[in-house]
């Protein structure tokens, strides 16, 4: 079986791109203006890491943005290859999307909170390239879109990947320690994450090299 693919997120600087992809990154995390949560850069940063990202990393601009003009014009402003939508968009918008921006990736997060979370994910699969399943909740007053550092149902997070048939990405509270134990339950195309290998707001190469060693020794 193929590899589990690796994304790391919340990255703020070139360098830090650098050091993720040095350690066996596949896919940068780069995260535009939301509601809460951590990792927020500006698109003139998105764009310069993403211009000298290596051309077969990904370059996920993550955006809360609710309508297809409105993420049509954040990726043309910052040129990435893959588009990850946080927030659910009306079903019209796909197909604008899609149109606008040919061999440009979609990605929809599916925030896992109960049984619901599967009619979600199966909703949308049809749509996009691929699903990410985190732990966030957008109902609160203050939506959570995301780095919320929690684990959820992974069992919930297992029934989505069994009934899809395009990449599921697996987020939320990921770390050394569980990345193991997560990828033999839920068996996702990768996995995402932010905090579980920071310090003090910055990417530490220790936790990724663990976090990295512990994914590749994985069951695949």
């Amino acid at each position: 079986m193929a590899r589990t693919r690796i994304k790391i997120c919340c990255i703020s600087s070139v360098q830090e791109a650098r050091l993720a992809v040095a350690h066996g990154a596949d896919a940068l995390g780069l995260v535009s203006h939301m509601p809460s949560g951590p990792g927020v850069i500006g698109e003139a940063l998105i764009g310069d890491i993403a211009r000298r990202a290596p051309p077969a990393i990904g370059t996920f601009l993550l955006t809360s943005a609710l309508s297809a003009a409105e993420i049509i014009a954040q990726q043309r402003r910052c040129r990435v290859n893959t588009v990850q939508i946080v927030d659910a968009l009306p079903p019209a918008e796909y197909a604008h999307l899609r149109a606008a921006m040919p061999g440009v990736a979609l990605v929809q997060v599916i925030h896992v909170r109960g049984e619901e979370s599967i009619g979600e994910a199966r909703a949308v699969a049809g749509e996009v390239s691929a699903v990410l399943l985190d732990s966030g909740d957008p109902a609160l007053a203050v939506k959570q879109l995301g780095g919320t550092g929690r684990v959820h149902d992974w069992s919930l997070s297992r029934a989505i990947v069994a009934a899809l048939d395009i990449p599921v990405f697996l987020a939320g509270g990921l770390s050394a320690d569980n990345v193991g134990a997560a990828i033999a339950q839920v068996k996702p195309f990768g996995v995402d994450l932010c905090s579980g290998v920071r310090t003090d707001d910055r990417l530490d190469g220790e936790k990724l090299g663990r976090f990295v060693a512990a994914v590749n020794a994985a069951p695949q």
